[in-house]
């Protein structure tokens, strides 16, 4: 496979990680096409108040899921970078920590859930119960971040396609015998026991072995010291990503909720681009940030500006193509999605601009402004959701997530050390230093 240069990056080191991210593509690529095509079955036979049945559990426990994973994956992938050989200590340590946690979350969503149940009588504890066991089954994925600081992409790509073809092959077994939703409400742990397996697997064909790993408690408390502000921010995070769906179901209904998951889940689908690129070239970042100041700096420019445009192509083409995709994949009753997929679908343009700028926080050490930025995004979604929901129903929604990205996203500029990387972010987002670099070509 032959790639293009990129400004920015030797051609050597540029190819390896760029391999690593086609890989990562080509996974997520795969799993996008199956979760749709399955997302697409799984909601017309379910239809829209079934269906946010269905969505309601698995959005009401990210919150807990986000909690459980510590903030350890991106950390322990800079670790195992600094320190390859600590291999098993690091995972071993961060393993028991995340399967700790996962085991915690459990009663304590399904508590929390009765507390704040209210009229949601539809909804028994039990979904809540199986879908807070994702925490537990996500403990594994731990592995990932080995994969990734050896730049191996190709096993995640493994491990993630089949995953989804096993996860899309029971759920149209489950329609093709006429399965209640019950059944489907299992689906959303199985679809997590299965990648955990799956890591499992390809780590262990690759020579390595679990039960070489070890905890140690100064470690775990090392690891938790300066991961509790990125494990805080992902919590914010999920609270201005997945809180605009918990509003709609408390505002509008469950049925409403049926129509805008599948919004949600087509704009998101997307989001697996910027996640591939910045953890595959995160390693070429850190070191050109220890050895190349200059070129450092560059990459993160060029990066902002890659993020813009595929980030600008994806909002224009689905903008137009939304009204096609309801009408040709969905049944009627899903109709009013096709407007609010055109809206919501921008707040990807920040969702990929944001990513970029999380690995510069992450390389620099600025975990902290990580969790500022979040939170000041969730907390306007939560504000602009509560009066405009009301009043425009998902549209004001759709509309709340795209302000609240958008905020989060560019809440770096009011701090003065990462200001500059605001304006650099800013300059990508209006073309400006796309435009400069082609005007000097």
């Amino acid at each position: 496979m032959k790639f293009p240069v990129v400004p920015g990056f030797d051609q050597q080191a540029f190819n390896k990680y760029l391999k690593n991210t086609g890989w990562l593509f080509l996974a997520r690529v795969g799993s996008l096409i199956i979760k749709i095509l399955a997302g697409i079955a799984v909601a017309n036979y379910l239809g829209k108040t079934e269906n946010g049945l269905l969505n309601y559990p698995l959005v009401f426990v990210t919150f807990f899921i986000a909690a459980a994973a510590l903030g350890l994956d991106g950390f322990v992938t800079r670790e195992l970078l600094a320190s390859p050989g600590n291999k098993n200590k690091l995972l071993g340590t961060a393993f028991r920590m995340r399967f700790l946690a996962g085991l915690i979350i459990i009663p304590l969503a399904a508590l929390t859930f009765l507390l704040f149940k209210g009229n949601n009588s539809d909804i028994p504890v039990s979904y809540i119960l199986i879908a807070s066991c994702i925490g537990l089954a996500q403990s594994l994925n731990i592995i990932d971040s080995y994969f990734q600081s050896q730049v191996q992409g190709k096993y995640v790509m493994m491990v993630q396609v089949a995953g989804n073809l096993l996860s899309a092959g029971i759920k149209l077994f489950l329609i093709l015998i006429s399965a209640p939703l019950y059944w489907f409400i299992w689906t959303l742990l199985a679809d997590a026991v299965l990648l955990g397996i799956g890591y499992l697997i390809v780590y262990r064909a690759r020579g390595n072995k679990i039960s070489e790993w070890q905890f140690e408690s100064k470690l775990a408390g090392n690891l938790l010291k300066h991961s509790w502000p990125l494990a805080f921010s992902a919590i914010l995070v999920t609270v201005y990503m997945k809180i605009g769906q918990l509003m709609v179901e408390s505002f509008l209904g469950v049925a409403a909720l049926g129509v805008y998951s599948t919004v949600v889940n087509w704009s998101e689908s997307w989001y697996f681009i910027p996640v591939a690129i910045v953890t595959s070239v995160f390693p070429a970042i850190m070191n050109a940030r220890r050895d190349d100041p200059v070129r450092y700096h560059k990459r993160l420019r060029d990066m902002y500006d890659l993020m813009m445009v595929i980030s600008l192509s994806i909002a224009i083409f689905m903008t137009f193509a939304s009204p096609f995709i309801y009408k040709y994949f969905y049944a009627a009753e899903f109709a009013e999605g096709a407007k609010i997929l055109s809206i919501h679908i921008w707040a990807g343009v920040f969702v990929f601009l944001g990513s970029a700028s999380g690995q510069y926080l992450i390389a620099e050490g600025y975990t902290k402004y990580s969790l500022y930025r979040t939170g000041a995004g969730a907390v306007i979604n939560v504000v602009l959701g509560f009066f405009w929901i009301p009043l425009y129903g998902l549209q004001g929604a759709a509309f709340a997530t795209l302000i609240a990205y958008f905020s989060a996203t560019f809440f770096i500029l009011v701090f003065p050390e990462t200001r500059k990387q605001g304006i650099n972010m800013l300059k990508s987002l209006f073309l400006i230093s796309l435009i400069q670099k082609i005007s000097k070509r």
